[in-house]
Order: C-alpha cells, then sequence, then structure tokens
C-alpha cells in the first residue's frame, strides 16, 4: 500500500494564528474563554479544555462566569456581541482570522456607502453570522443560484464570500447577483488557503484509489474538500480521527490519499500516518516519511552552495539528488560570472526549473526566485485590495499589456476606466494605477482594473463633496445635461439639478433659452438629500429679483418702451424689464374698438406703454397704450 498525502493540507494560517494567540494567552491571563469553539474541531477544542480554556456559546453563559479574557475565534463574530463582551467587563483577545476580518472592513465601507451588502454562503456559518453583524444584520445571504435568483432588483450591490467557498459555487452565484443590480462590485473573498486545498484535494482524489479526509465534522471547509474529493473518486472517508476508519477495510487499497480541512492539526495528520504504519504497513510512509522526497516543480527551496565553476552552480538541496543553476539562470544579466554572485557555503533560494536534467540531477533557478517573490508580494497586495501602479507595455486583443516589477498583468478595455475608450494606443508608455481583480499565482495569471481605481476615487472625492457642501452655498459648475424639464449641473462629481423654474425669473418654454451643455455657471444650492443623494439647485437665485428692480425704478404715469412677448384674446403681455411683464388690456391698446389684440399687435413689437397700475403684493402692472398720444398732446398744450 502506498500513502501519498496532499500538498496543501491541515492547519491554515487563520487556524494556526488562532490557536497560537490562545496559547500564549495562557501565560497572561486567568480565567480565559473562546466565545464558540476556537475552531471546528473538536480535538482543538478538548486540547484547549485541557489547558484550561473553557469554550462558553452564549452572553447569557458569559454572565455566569468569571471576569477574564475572552478569545473571539477564527470565524469572527458580529460586532454587536464584541461590545457587549467588553460591556461585561472582559478583555477581547482578538483572533479573528484577518482574512475575515478583511471581510468585515468590506462590508462596513460598502454598508456606509449606501450599497446592499450580499453574502455568498451558508446563512447558519458563524463566519456568515459574523459579517452579517458588521453591517448592521442587512445583509441578504444566498447560498445557491435559486436563492440568488429570489433577490430583488437592488439599485448598488457589494457582494461577498464566506472564505472557505467553493470557488465556481461563489462565481456562479455573483454572476445571478450581477443581473438583479444596477451596480454591483464582486469581491472574491474566498481564502487562498482554501483554495489551495481545495484544489490539492481534487488533484489527490485523481491518483489515488481511495481517500481520507481528516477534519471536525461541522467544519465547512472540510465537507468541501470531501465533496470535491467525491466527485472524482468513489471511495472517500470523512473522519475527525483515523481511529473512526476500518484500517481493515482500507486494505483493500493499493493506494491512499490523505488530505485535511483547514481546522485539523499536523498531530492528527500524523497520527493518522503512525496508526496506518503500525498496522504493519512500513511501506506506507515510504512516500511522506523524508521531506527530501516531496519536492516538486516550481517549489522554492533553501539550498547550500557546493562548488562553482565559470558556468554553473552546485546547490545541496537536502534532496536525493544535488541541484544545478546553469549561468542563464543567475541572473537577468546574460554576461554574469557565477564566482562573482556565489561562494561556497552560501546558503540561497532556489526556484525547482526540473526535477531531473538527465543525468540525475535537479535544474534550479536563481533569478526566478526573485520573479516568484514579486508575485507573492502581488498576490498579497490582491488579499489586502492594494492599488498597484502598471506601466502598459503594448496593445493585445481585448485590451492591454502592463507589467508592474516585471510580471505582466492584462487590463481588459472594459477595466480601463469608466469612460468610453475608443483609441487604447494614448495609454501605451503610460503608467494607470489598477487593483488586482483576478490572480491565480500557480497559473501565473494577473488582471487588472484601472475603471475601479477611477470608481473608488471619484466616490471618495463624491463623499468629500458631500461634506463639504451646504444649503444656500453659491457654488460653481458645470452644464452636463439639459432636458426638457431642467438642467443637469456636474459640481465636481456630484451632478444637481437646476428646474425650469429656477433658471430665470421670467417664463421661459425650455432651458436651452438660457443654458447650454458645456457652460460654466454659478448655481445656488437649494437643498441637499443626501440619502437619495439629490441636489435642487438655482440659477435666478443668484441675481437679483427683476420685481426688485422694477419698483425701484418704475413707477405709476411713466411712459416706458417695451415688447410683445404674448398675446391673448383679452389682451397683450408687454415685457417692461426682463423678469416683469405687464398687461395691456384689449381696451387698453387703442381708441379705436378692437376685437383682439392680434388685429394691430404681433409678437415682438416695440411699443410705448404707459404704467398705469402697480399691484406690489401681487406682483403685477396694468398698462395702457392709447393713453401715450393724449400724454404728449396735454404736454405740448402746457409748454404753450
Amino acid at each position: 500500500m502506498e500513502i501519498v498525502t496532499a500538498k496543501n493540507a491541515g492547519f491554515c494560517f487563520g487556524v494556526d494564528r488562532a490557536l497560537k494567540m490562545a496559547l500564549d494567552t495562557i501565560n497572561k491571563e486567568k480565567n480565559i474563554y473562546t466565545f464558540g469553539p476556537l475552531v471546528h474541531n473538536q480535538q482543538v477544542v478538548d486540547y484547549l479544555e485541557e489547558k484550561g480554556i473553557k469554550t462558553i456559546n452564549s452572553l447569557e453563559e458569559l454572565q455566569k462566569c468569571e471576569i477574564g479574557a475572552v478569545i473571539i475565534r477564527s470565524h469572527g463574530l458580529p460586532k454587536d456581541t464584541i461590545k457587549n463582551i467588553e460591556n461585561l467587563g472582559f478583555k477581547i483577545i482578538d483572533s479573528t482570522c484577518p482574512f475575515v476580518k478583511a471581510v468585515h472592513k468590506k462590508v462596513v465601507e460598502y454598508k456606509e456607502k449606501n450599497y446592499q451588502i450580499v453574502i455568498v454562503g451558508d446563512p447558519e456559518h458563524p463566519e456568515v453570522i459574523g459579517i452579517n453583524g458588521w453591517c448592521e444584520n442587512s445583509a441578504y445571504i444566498v447560498n445557491s443560484i435559486d436563492e440568488a435568483k429570489k433577490l430583488p432588483q437592488m439599485l448598488k450591490v457589494c457582494v461577498v464570500s464566506q472564505t472557505t467557498n467553493n470557488i465556481n459555487k461563489f462565481n456562479e452565484v455573483s454572476k445571478v447577483i450581477e443581473e438583479k443590480a444596477n451596480e454591483a462590485i464582486i469581491f472574491n473573498t474566498i481564502c487562498n488557503a482554501t483554495r489551495l486545498r481545495q484544489e490539492s484535494a481534487e488533484e489527490l482524489s485523481k491518483s489515488v484509489d481511495a481517500v481520507i479526509v481528516l477534519g471536525g465534522k461541522n467544519s465547512s471547509n472540510t465537507k468541501k474538500l470531501a465533496d470535491i474529493c467525491k466527485i472524482y473518486n468513489n471511495n472517500v472517508y470523512l473522519a475527525e480521527i483515523i481511529t473512526e476508519i476500518s484500517l481493515q477495510e482500507l486494505n483493500k487499497f493499493n493506494k491512499i490519499g490523505i488530505t485535511a480541512g483547514a481546522s485539523t492539526p499536523d498531530w492528527i495528520i500524523k497520527e493518522a500516518v503512525k496508526v496506518m504504519e503500525n498496522y504493519g504497513k512500513d511501506e506506507m510512509m515510504e512516500a511522506i516519511d523524508s521531506s527530501f522526497k516531496r519536492i516538486s516543480r516550481g517549489d522554492v527551496l533553501k539550498g547550500t552552495v557546493l562548488y562553482v565553476t565559470n558556468n554553473e552552480v552546485m546547490v545541496n538541496i537536502n534532496y536525493k539528488s544535488d541541484g544545478i543553476i546553469q549561468r542563464e539562470e543567475l541572473s537577468n544579466d546574460p554576461n554574469v560570472n557565477p564566482k562573482d554572485i556565489f561562494n561556497v557555503g552560501d546558503e540561497i533560494d532556489v526556484y525547482v526549473l526540473k526535477l531531473d536534467d538527465g543525468e540525475g540531477n535537479v535544474v534550479l533557478s536563481a533569478k526566478r526566485v526573485g520573479y516568484l517573490k514579486e508575485w507573492e508580494k502581488l498576490e498579497e497586495k490582491y488579499k489586502n485590495n492594494e492599488i498597484v501602479e502598471a506601466k502598459v507595455k503594448n496593445i493585445v486583443k481585448g485590451g492591454l499589456i502592463a507589467t508592474i516589477n516585471g510580471i505582466n498583468g492584462f487590463i481588459p478595455a472594459s477595466q480601463i476606466s469608466t469612460k468610453f475608450v475608443k483609441d487604447l494606443n494614448q495609454f501605451v508608455g503610460k503608467t494607470i494605477k489598477c487593483k488586482i481583480i483576478d490572480f491565480d499565482i500557480e497559473k501565473k495569471k494577473l488582471i487588472l482594473s484601472g475603471k475601479i481605481v477611477e470608481k473608488e476615487e471619484r466616490e471618495i472625492k463624491k463623499q468629500n463633496l458631500w461634506e463639504n457642501l451646504k444649503e444656500n452655498d453659491i457654488v460653481k459648475g458645470r452644464v452636463q445635461r439639459i432636458t426638457d424639464f431642467g438642467a443637469f449641473v456636474d459640481l465636481g462629481g456630484v451632478d444637481g439639478l437646476i428646474h425650469i423654474s429656477d433658471m430665470a425669473w421670467y417664463r421661459i418654454k425650455h432651458p436651452s433659452e438660457v443654458l447650454k451643455e458645456g457652460q460654466e455657471v454659478e448655481v445656488k444650492i437649494l437643498s441637499l438629500d443626501k440619502e437619495k443623494g439629490k441636489i435642487s439647485l438655482g440659477l435666478k437665485q443668484t441675481i437679483s429679483e427683476p420685481w426688485k428692480d422694477f419698483i425701484e425704478n418704475y413707477k405709476v404715469g411713466d411712459i416706458v418702451e417695451g415688447e410683445v412677448v404674448n398675446l391673448l384674446d383679452f389682451g397683450a403681455f408687454v415685457r417692461i424689464i426682463n423678469g416683469v411683464d405687464g398687461l395691456l388690456h384689449v381696451s387698453q391698446i387703442s381708441k379705436d374698438h378692437i376685437q383682439k389684440p392680434s388685429d394691430i399687435l404681433k409678437i415682438g413689437d416695440k411699443i410705448k406703454v404707459e404704467i398705469i397700475d402697480i399691484d406690489e403684493e401681487n406682483k403685477k402692472v396694468n398698462l395702457s397704450h392709447k393713453n401715450i398720444e393724449d400724454v404728449k398732446q396735454n404736454f405740448e398744450e402746457d409748454v404753450e
């Protein structure tokens, strides 16, 4: 029988960190508790109990405990629960997995930006409950395509995932959610450790006769490992410890694979191997009892320089064969002399290119270690959602190729900018600020987006603008779009509306009579509604009201020249000044009887009129034209 262990199995970074923090607390605190199991593994929980760390499962239970320290488990807790624990007087030891904490930060950030949060995951899982608690328990939680289809239509949505999700399932569900929103921001928050364990489990299950999956019965990631293995192998055994499985039954298989969930400690894996070894199968350990037998192409190893020639370097890598580095794999400088950079006894990092060069040596590379480390740095930036700067090299079908510290990435045309980009040539040679939207260190896949950075910067700018805008402020803007009912003005990242009624003190039929697109204007903020994202603006409010000017400069008896602006059956309206029209009643147009004003007047005519009445309260003016000749005649008689 042959035993093969998965390349990636057992404790992940977050669980290992939580356990170390818990054990470290023993020496510093008295009366230590974990709120819920530290990890989904009963053996680990029992081990901590033996060390004096008690598991409690509710605030009611905690109230009965002596004051001490409470360890928040790796899955995390809702924000309110943590606050309640502190209010009870307990010290908080936060061992929440950093990747889970990153999800908490995302939902807090986008909840504040008025995005509807959607979590893809098991609604009963403590991690999902914890995430929901950081967005005021307002998230929609879906665990299947059918559940996603039942979601309502949403304006803006932010999608995150339970960190132990299956990537294919997450992608399929996310596509459905994306169709349910006008704007969707999707974060793949599946932990890289989860993905690596799932991929290793798949690879393992294809190459063995049976698979043993070790892990807690309540562990989500362990169950998912078992489900993946069952797709490719009919003989899958799920157990917390090896003694739960009949070794007699396992004896019928020639090759057995072992994998373990992220909450399974190394000692359980080693115990499984030891028990099977003691069953009389020494050869079971051949594939795993020696670390040097498990190297593979792509590994980065520590090695010691054995000797150096002008063309190569020989390295001891603690393997059955030594490794060799050819000149071209030493440095990016093709003319480098190996003796100038390495000495016998130097400890160096090397990258495994090939397990056998035909002469029994492992083919190694020194220069690719730096390349791989750059990939690891990018992976960290991807996990932390950091901005990177990519220099555009050239145009390819569908987008751009850009480099980050020597690593090529692809920027799809749809991800270059928030604006439509017609000519890609304008970006060649330029540096674009981007976010990494898809990353696979194994496949050397790097997909970038400049559009996301622009959106985020625009959102920050918008938030800052909202904080600084106040009602009654006079601000500058640019007319973006004109409609029948008004004009939209860009105030520097936020649009406001000037309604047609707030454009001029006089009546206009269409906004284009006053404004044109692209025009810079000064406007007054009439009202703000941050919740709905609406700003009401006024143009006429930035100039003095014409009626006030009229009252100050005109009086009854004045004769003025005006323009006919409207004709009705009962009279004509004559514009005295912009914003003030007076009524010239049909009876005041001429001494001769006329049926209607249009018999002798037309719109646009300039005529002299006398102001015969001013109604200040109702802002109305009455005019007369027929008295103009009488006034003139009387004036001439007085002169004589």
